[in-house]
């Protein structure tokens, strides 16, 4: 027991002694007051005593609890100071005002009191003013990383107080099995078919021989798993940072094979799909083959890489080869004239704004749809300059001109039986009413543009070819397929034929022989191409206006013209296109791109290329598409923001894939 707790029991004695000696006294002094003095004077030396007693407890109290305190706040530093984690306590000014030993080795310093958070922990410049306007109990987690180590830093804004744990080993754990999570591919030869046409064995054999070598060595360069599967297709097997390695090289497999066959008529090119992030195999199987697809539809000699939910592509620097077979197109008739026969009608649409290509093919399939007896019609959102002479001339024929509808008038005859043909697009967002496709299960896409990252995945039938000139050319194939006996009227026939005309600068730019094969037919069918040359003439006060623009052109990069509308003036997109088709023209100039505002308040781009620039994939950077040739873009914004955000995405793509070379 403490002395200071047996002093006190003894002082507690004393008292109650006091007590008895005074009655004592007093029963005494009642009898003799000489004994009753002498109890009084004893009772004063036992108060005496007592007060003393109770000063000598009150100090021993005192050092007691002194030694008691200090022992605690020693037993509490070594604690604070031992933690495996680091605390840290600031002032309003974001000042440090104390740490403990921890914080001391992460920064390596002893003390860093008085400093600010910003000078060691840059990441917390997160905790400013604005912050006083949210949930200040709301805890924030942040990742830092000093020298070798990772730190996780915990910090709530009323307490100001941050706490810092070591993530290191968790943080590489979790990085090593991201690292070595599975990767899928699957490579293709594009067009081993065309390329072998008119070799014999040995000369077939020794092209597959290099290629096959040169894939070989692409795989034991970067340590894949490779198995063929047939004589054209591989499996790919690998992990996400083997996957990255490949994407840092962006896949130069397809520069070295298109180089070593570059002796051929047709160079051999290939298409990868790489897919890696799914939750599972079955998923990730899935994923890879969609990425094949896409690079198939982009026209192929291309990589496309799904990776979670990020997809990136690459290569795309040859035009796509035109397929010599008409099979693909026989099957796609027969499969589009079964569902034809199924449904109860029919809705067609274009893309918005939509050009002489997306009005023929529309017309078409139109067509197609009345053989079978069945009700067809045509979505028209209004008339724009590009095909103004062209309806102009179709509404001459009165149950042609009955067959157009507004999107909200296809909105009353869409139905679960109804089938919805999208044509010269596929993407949902660029459709004349994108409703149309929600109030149906069955759709078709039918279209020759290369595929882009928005797709309508509902569609149960798709005839992409990035080869063929316009969508006109591929309706035209299925015409000849999808019914016995076609026999086009003279409007119809050179609504197709004018789409094809349009597409190809009158038969300049991606003309191939099944391009001059449709063109024949339609115009066997009385296609009047005289009438095609009148509907694409030009006005004086619009050729005034293009000529103006060219005049703002200007030279980038010595062989990319770049021209910029008066950001005063709305524009027609077909007076932006003409533009750019007329700058390609200029000696010297490999592409062109034409920026103006739109007459819908839109920013319109439109490129243009010889096929030495990939224009498309300039077009998908700024959120557009198209072909290799050929491509546009719409976006927000004022002339002059996205004349600078073409630039900036050239200059990126010059340093990426030598966009210029």
């Amino acid at each position: 027991m403490p002395k200071f707790l047996v002093q006190r029991w003894h002082g507690m004695h004393i008292v109650w002694a006091l007590v008895l000696i005074f009655i004592l006294t007093i029963a005494l002094a009642w009898y003799q007051w000489l004994l009753g003095l002498l109890g009084l004077a004893l009772g004063g030396v036992v108060a005496v005593y007592g007060i003393f007693a109770e000063k000598a407890f009150r100090n021993d109290l005192n050092d007691y609890v002194l030694t008691l305190s200090h022992r605690i706040k020693s037993v509490g530093n070594d604690v604070i100071g031992q933690l495996p984690f680091g605390i840290l306590i600031y002032n309003e000014d974001k000042e440090i005002q104390w740490h403990n030993a921890f914080i001391g080795t992460v920064v390596g310093r002893a003390s860093i009191v008085g400093e600010t958070l910003a000078a060691h922990f840059p990441v917390l410049q997160q905790l400013s003013a604005k912050d006083k306007d949210k949930d200040k109990d709301k805890e924030a987690v942040l990742e830092i990383t000093i020298g070798s180590r990772v730190f996780e830093l915990l910090t709530r804004a009323n307490e100001r107080i941050i706490y810092v744990v070591d993530i290191t080993d968790r943080w590489t754990l979790k990085k090593r099995y991201d690292e070595e999570k599975l990767a899928l591919g699957i490579v293709t030869m594009d067009n081993l078919e065309e390329v072998a046409q008119g070799m014999d064995e040995q000369q077939r054999a020794l092209m597959l021989s290099k290629v096959t070598g040169e894939i070989n060595e692409w795989a034991l360069k970067y340590g894949l798993f490779l198995r063929r599967l047939s004589s054209d297709r591989y499996m790919v097997i690998t992990n996400q940072i083997t996957l990255k390695s490949l994407e840092q090289s962006r896949f130069e497999l397809l520069d070295d094979v298109r180089e070593i066959t570059i002796e051929q008529k047709l160079p051999m090119t290939l298409s990868i799909g790489f897919a890696s992030g799914a939750a599972n195999v079955i998923e990730l199987g899935h994923l890879v083959q969609g990425s094949l697809d896409i690079a198939l539809g982009r026209g192929g000699d291309q990589a496309v890489v799904k990776f979670g939910q990020r997809q990136s592509f690459y290569g795309g620097k040859s035009n796509a080869v035109e397929k010599r077979t008409r099979v693909r197109a026989r099957v796609i008739a027969h499969a589009l004239r079964d569902l034809m026969k199924e449904s109860d009608n029919i809705v067609i649409m274009g893309h918005k704004m939509p050009d002489m290509d997306a009005i023929g093919a529309a017309i078409g399939v139109l067509k197609a749809a009345q053989l079978y007896g069945k009700e067809a019609y045509i979505v028209l959102e209004g008339i724009n300059p590009a095909i103004q002479r062209m309806m102009e001339m179709l509404k001459e024929d009165e149950k042609l001109a009955k067959r157009f509808v507004s999107p909200e008038q296809a909105l009353g005859l869409i139905g679960k039986r109804s089938l919805a043909v999208v044509v010269d697009t596929h993407r949902a967002t660029m459709v004349a009413e994108p409703r149309l496709l929600q109030g149906t299960e069955r759709i078709v896409i039918v279209d020759h543009h290369r595929r882009s990252e928005e797709f309508i995945d509902e569609a149960v039938l798709v005839y992409m070819e990035p080869y063929a000139s316009s969508t006109c050319e591929l309706v035209t194939e299925l015409l000849q397929y999808i019914h016995e006996r076609v026999v086009l009227d003279v409007r119809e026939a050179t609504a197709l034929l004018a789409g094809i005309t349009v597409d190809t600068k009158s038969f300049a730019f991606r003309t191939g022989s099944r391009t001059f094969e449709a063109a024949s037919f339609l115009r066997r069918n009385g296609a009047d191409s005289v009438l095609i040359q009148r509907m694409l003439k030009e006005d004086l006060e619009e050729y005034i206006r293009k000529a103006e623009i060219i005049r703002n052109a200007e030279t980038y990069h010595h062989c990319i013209a770049i021209a910029v509308a008066d950001s005063g003036k709305q524009v027609p997109q077909l007076l932006i296109a003409q533009a750019a088709d007329t700058l390609l023209n200029m000696t010297g100039i490999k592409a062109s791109f034409v920026v103006g505002l739109r007459q819908d308040g839109l920013v319109g781009v439109s490129a243009r290329s010889l096929g030495q620039i990939n224009v498309q994939i300039v077009m998908e950077r700024l959120g557009g598409g198209g072909h290799f040739t050929n491509a546009a873009a719409q976006l927000q914004g004022t002339v002059t923001e996205v004349a600078g955000k073409l630039k900036q995405v050239l200059q990126e793509l010059e340093k990426e894939e030598g966009l210029f070379e």
